[in-house]
This record gives structure tokens, C-alpha cells and sequence, in this order.
């Protein structure tokens, strides 16, 4: 992942704990192999990795897994946040060191699966110590345009604006109010973590990266199923909480044009049509982000995923974590 190329280099030691981890984009079939690992080794929990599937009110949008597709299985840190609060990474990280700790402590193995590169480079690889922001510049940030940002950050940070995208409205705007802040730029900050269990544990990834049409295709149906089954319903529940919008969970792939469509703006196939181009746009970014950042030693699996692959690479992941 995008840390320092030393902090690839170390190993932990053999009588480290096990930690197997599951990631990709949306829809390639994660959950469904975390839940069969699970199984396979007996002793293992699932533990969620993605940002949108921490709310509470987003069982639906998300693709929380249901109380069926959990098998029995025990999950941690899905669906535990009100959707008025603003998670992030750094909070994120520490729950998941204490479900694994945990985990640990009473002989589990912790598996931890998503998609969220951010939660998972966090994690392992430890957060930059960037002071508190003063409310007062946060505010005055969040309150600019995207493009008035990014072209602020051309001024002030030109590095963080050529590597980010202009529309990126959430990473321009922590690059710009970490800069006028403390006059560091972020990748500066960076350059220092703190609190990565790498270190401490045994960790057996594998990385999901199937056919992109396939992908695609799945992401399409999916929405198809969220809305007959209770999507719209759940936005409309979340909108009478008169959330701010600014909150993570207003901002969730789905909403907005559900949100459109409730307000009378589009019909619900549009809404539908939008809603499927953000997944898609979504996945496609993890995609490539899951290509380039982890460690080039990390497997992947570039196949489309069906019952027997998934028995498949459960066993091979429950071989690996047994012989360490």
C-alpha cells in the first residue's frame, strides 16, 4: 500500500498471531469468501473493512451482509455507527486493533475484509501524526468549491494537487486544510505513521481483481436487487433524520439520486441509471487502487468467483494461515 517502501520490507516473526485479509472493489465477492474462510477454519470472524458499511442506516446501500448471508458466522464493526456521526480511518483502526486483539486473546483468527484502501493502509502501516485542524479553517475549506480548493491547492501544495483528482471534494479538501493549517503539506506528514499493527501480526492477504465486464455486470444487477429490496426506503428514512449533508454517510454511493428522485427532480429509473454509473465509477477507482498499492508480494485472484472457486481459495487461505 502507499507507505514508505521500507514498511514492506518488514516481516513479522514467526510466533506472530494470524490475520487473513480480503480485499478488492465492490461486488467482486469478498464477503461471500470471508464467511466460507470463516467456516473453513472453524475459528475465524469476519471484520469489516469498508467505510459505508460501518452506518447503521446503510444495510442496504452498502451491501451489508444480511443475518443469513452471515451463516452464523460472527461480524465485527458493521452497521455499529449512527449515520449523524462522521467516521474516518484513524477510528476505524482502532476499533479493528481491539476486535483483533480480541479475536487473539480467545484463539481466533480475525478476518478482515473490504474495500476501503484507506481503513486497511491505516491499520497496518499505522496514521500520520497531523496535529487537529482549528474548526475555523476546516470550516472555511469544506465551505469552498472543489474546483476552488484544488486551485488553492495548486498554490499552496502543487504536489498533492497534481496527484489528486480535481472533483476528489474529500481527499482535496484534507490536503488543503492540512497545508494552511500547519504549513506542512500532508505528504510530509505522511511520511511518519504511527500505530500500524504490521508488525505484530501474520497477515495473509489475498486481493480480488476479477474481469472487469464481470464486475461491472455484478454491479449493475446489484442495484437492480437494492432497489426492489428496500433501497429507496432507506434513503428516505435517513432523509427525514435531517442529517447534514456533509456527513459520510449523506455522501454514500446511492443516495443523492435516490434523494433526487424522492424530491420529484428524476423518475426512479434515472435514479437507478445514476446510481449504477457511481458504483461503477467506484469500482473501477478500488480496482485500480488495489492493482498498484499493496505490496507487489500480496496474490491476487483475476477470475470471476462461483460457489466452487470460493471453496477453493477458502481452502488455500486456511492452508496458508495454518502453515504461517
Amino acid at each position: 500500500m502507499a507507505t514508505p517502501s521500507s514498511s514492506f520490507r518488514r516481516q513479522p516473526s514467526q510466533a506472530s498471531p494470524p490475520l487473513a485479509l480480503i480485499a478488492g472493489p465492490t461486488a467482486s465477492g469478498k464477503s461471500a469468501l470471508a464467511v466460507m474462510l470463516a467456516k473453513t477454519l472453524g475459528n475465524g470472524i469476519v471484520v469489516n473493512a469498508d467505510a459505508s458499511q460501518v452506518y447503521a442506516d446503510l444495510a442496504i446501500l452498502s451491501a451489508r451482509p444480511s443475518e443469513d448471508e452471515m451463516e452464523g458466522i460472527p461480524h465485527h464493526l458493521f452497521g455499529h455507527i449512527d449515520g449523524a456521526e462522521a467516521h474516518n480511518a484513524a477510528r476505524w483502526a482502532d476499533e479493528a486493533r481491539a476486535v483483533i486483539a480480541a479475536a487473539h486473546d480467545a484463539g481466533d483468527v480475525p478476518i478482515l475484509v473490504g474495500g476501503t484502501g484507506l481503513y486497511l493502509r491505516t491499520l497496518l502501516y499505522g496514521i500520520a501524526p497531523v496535529p487537529e485542524i482549528d474548526p475555523e479553517v476546516r470550516s472555511s475549506v469544506r465551505a469552498m468549491a472543489v474546483d476552488a480548493a484544488h486551485q488553492a491547492l495548486v498554490k499552496l501544495d502543487p504536489d498533492a494537487a497534481h496527484r489528486l483528482h480535481p472533483s476528489d471534494t474529500t481527499r482535496v479538501a484534507r490536503a488543503l486544510e492540512v497545508i494552511l493549517a500547519t504549513g506542512r503539506p500532508l505528504s510530509r506528514w505522511q511520511q511518519t505513521r504511527e500505530g500500524g499493527i504490521i508488525d505484530d501480526v501474520a497477515v495473509t492477504p489475498l486481493i480480488l481483481l476479477p474481469p472487469r465486464d464481470w464486475l461491472r455486470d455484478r454491479c449493475d444487477r446489484r442495484l437492480v436487487q437494492m432497489f426492489e429490496n428496500g433501497a429507496v426506503e432507506e434513503v428516505e428514512a435517513l432523509l427525514t433524520r435531517q442529517i447534514d449533508p456533509h456527513m459520510p454517510a449523506m455522501r454514500a454511493i446511492g443516495v443523492q439520486p435516490i434523494a433526487q428522485y424522492l424530491a420529484g427532480g428524476i423518475d426512479r429509473a434515472e435514479a437507478l441509471t445514476l446510481a449504477q454509473a457511481a458504483t461503477r465509477q467506484y469500482a473501477k477507482r478500488q480496482f485500480t487502487w488495489f492493482r498498484h498499492q499493496p505490496p507487489s508480494g500480496w496474490p491476487t485472484h483475476s477470475e470471476s468467483l462461483n460457489i466452487e472457486s470460493v471453496k477453493e481459495l477458502a481452502t488455500i487461505l486456511r492452508d496458508r494461515l495454518l502453515t504461517g
